[in-house]
């Protein structure tokens, strides 16, 4: 076995058994979690958001572990623990009803003066990805400190805005976690700096999955963070430039269509994405999904 497909598989298996471990731990000690763990999904039933935090654990276990070396392991320790952190101060912080919608709302409320969990989301999370950046761009010889600070700007934006994105598919058991999957199975496979991290990303995936598709457990904020901000720091150690900015771009776009486009409405009227977006998933959750327009 070569060394890049050890590292990818070895991330996998760490953090999909860290994953396994951390969530049955979690339902031991907090006893189920009660409400302020437990949240009522679009069917209007109860799902439990300790997958959240079991996740985060288990990117850390592979992803830190499996990370090309040092300042690789930091940057993905920053990015993760940062979007998990401030993802579940979001989610805990829902029951207090005053709640900012989208992005916008987030940036809306700042403008107005007013800091939101997810406002206070947005602006810690671009920190951590910021620092994720610096750690994960390799230093630049002297005289050229310009191009690497918008290589160090760009690559931190690309982070936030996958840890941001991911999120914004946890609409439907699994669906953010098989956008995970996608992403990250070829940065793996590729087997140069981010395999083991994004080997992370399919191990926590994996360990998550049973549970998240069959409706009982959801990422939420802070689940779904910390996997697209790893995913976003596979991306930064293991692509050249040219690549990141085409990224990028295409995370951005996305991100500002889903403030006026129902990506769950466009998966609906597209056969291949439906499929994909019901599998795995239970008959009775597809079905209510139909008879419902699968609108939301």
């Amino acid at each position: 076995m070569t060394d890049p497909a050890r590292s990818w598989l070895c991330g996998a298996v760490g953090a999909g058994s860290t994953t396994a471990v951390t969530r049955l731990a979690l339902e031991s000690v907090l006893r189920g979690g009660g409400d302020r763990w437990t949240r009522t999904n679009h069917r209007g039933a109860p799902v439990s958001l300790l997958e959240g935090p079991a996740v985060a654990a288990g990117l850390l276990a592979g992803g830190v572990l499996e990370a090309p070396n040092r300042r690789g392991a930091l940057a993905v320790a920053s990015a993760t623990v940062g979007a998990a952190v401030l993802g579940l101060v979001d989610d805990l912080g829902e029951a207090s009803g005053d709640r900012a919608k989208g992005l916008r709302g987030h940036l809306g409320a700042l403008r107005r003066g007013r800091l939101t969990t997810g406002g206070l989301k947005v602006l810690g999370i671009g920190a951590s990805s910021l620092m994720a950046a610096v750690l994960a761009t390799p230093r630049p010889p002297s005289g050229r400190r310009l191009p690497w600070a918008v290589d160090v700007l760009s690559s931190g934006a690309l982070i936030a805005g996958c840890a941001n994105l991911v999120n914004l598919f946890d609409l439907r058991p699994g669906r953010a976690l098989k956008v995970a999957v996608l992403v990250s199975a070829p940065i793996a496979l590729a087997g140069r700096d981010g395999a083991g991290v994004a080997g992370a990303v399919l191990g926590a995936a994996a360990g998550a999955a049973k549970a998240d598709l069959h409706g009982t457990d959801m990422l939420g904020d802070g689940g779904a963070n910390a996997i697209g901000a790893a995913l976003g720091t596979a991306v930064v150690l293991d692509t050249p430039r040219s690549v990141r900015w085409g990224l990028l771009a295409g995370v951005v776009a996305l991100t500002l269509a889903s403030e006026r486009v129902s990506f769950t409405e466009v998966i609906a009227r597209t056969p291949v994405l439906r499929a994909v977006d019901h599998w795995g998933r239970r008959d009775s959750e597809v079905h209510q999904d139909a008879s419902r327009g699968a609108v939301g």
